[in-house]
């Protein structure tokens, strides 16, 4: 059981290591999402919307929704570790989708009915630094791969 657990992680490429990683940092960050404490002003904690006064780590703006989409992008990032094309197209995909994100953050006031996530300025700055380095990620670990899969 060991021999085959260690084939299978010393199987893994870089790219698909690092979707596992991202997916469970996301699946850790939904999940204290919904523990009381290390989400301040939990009392407040909405499904949805700019309302919720929830406090991920008393920086992060969140609501129900925004912790299930956090559950939901980890299990992604799990489930598509399992190839190296489901890893790059994960952290690629997804990190564009955290840009669009923070774009969305830059253009919908935070005290709209569109900003239903909800987010605030520190969420825009993490949208930013998670999408650009999630694409990064994507690129630069997939770099030589098509070269060597041609040789």
């Amino acid at each position: 059981m060991t021999t085959t657990t260690h084939a299978r992680t010393a199987s893994r490429t870089i790219v698909q290591k690092a979707s596992l990683a991202v997916g469970a940092v996301f699946l850790l960050v939904g999940i204290l999402g919904f523990v009381p404490g290390i989400t301040t002003n939990y009392e407040s904690l909405q499904f949805a919307g700019h309302h919720s006064e929830a406090m991920l780590l008393g920086l992060f703006q969140v609501s129900a929704l925004h912790n299930i989409v956090h559950l939901l992008f980890g299990a992604a990032g799990l489930l598509l570790a399992r190839s190296a094309t489901g890893a790059k197209s994960f952290l690629l995909y997804g990190g564009i989708v955290y840009l669009v994100l923070f774009v969305y953050g830059l253009v919908v006031p935070e005290d709209s009915a569109g900003d239903f996530v909800p987010l605030n300025s520190l969420d825009n700055i993490l949208h930013l630094v998670l999408g650009l380095g999630m694409v990064a990620l994507a690129v630069l670990l997939t770099r030589g791969a098509s070269a060597k899969a041609r040789a």
